[in-house]
């Protein structure tokens, strides 16, 4: 049962899990699902919730004062998404998450999340190197967004991750690398040119 999941979780920890202790983990998480287009959490709303994605796609994003989407993260499966800000600082949200896709989830609310880093040490390390990690790469995507042209971030984003062609609208793979639809058809042509 749920086997990545277990799989993710070892290889961040370079160890192995008993049994057991993954089945309490599994335990502390509750079965989601989430229609396309379904909201996940609004901006302004309290995010009390972790979701590791089992098949679909969420998007986090902010939204600027014409109503345009600003993507922030997609959470592809085997990934996990949430708007840690609020989460762990208790303020309203300052992020919306989406549907891209008809999604399966496991969720892991607050009060479960703190259980589990306290029964399973594991588990509280397994989290921290996840945080350390997203923090990492919005790191690194800040610095390449100043230091890499737009079709460098581009070629990069689609040489890690194949699927967002396939399975994120262009305006919001555009949105997520700060530029504007049309300028990601213009560096799509030119890539296709060479």
């Amino acid at each position: 049962m749920h086997p990545k999941l277990r799989q993710d979780i070892e290889r961040k920890i370079n160890s192995s899990l008993t049994d057991e202790d993954f089945a309490l983990f599994l335990d502390f998480l509750k079965p989601v699902y989430f229609s396309k287009k379904e909201t996940v959490l609004e901006v302004d709303h309290f995010c009390s919730t972790i979701y590791y994605i089992e098949k679909g796609l969420l998007i986090s994003y902010l939204t600027d004062e014409k109503g345009e989407k600003h993507a922030v993260q997609f959470a592809f499966e085997n990934h996990w998404i949430s708007d840690l800000y609020s989460f762990f600082s208790y303020q309203p949200s300052i992020i919306s998450i989406e549907a891209l896709e008809d999604t399966t989830a496991l969720a892991i609310s607050q009060e479960n999340f703190e259980l589990a880093m306290q029964k399973l040490p594991q588990f509280e390390r397994f989290f921290r190197i996840l945080i350390q990690n997203a923090y990492i790469h919005s790191q690194q995507r800040i610095a390449k967004t100043f230091t890499d042209d737009a079709e460098q971030r581009y070629k990069d984003l689609i040489g890690t991750n194949p699927d967002f062609l396939q399975r994120v609208p262009q305006y919001l793979i555009a949105s997520f690398l700060g530029i504007k639809p049309q300028s990601l058809s213009r560096i799509r042509q030119n890539m296709h040119k060479k």
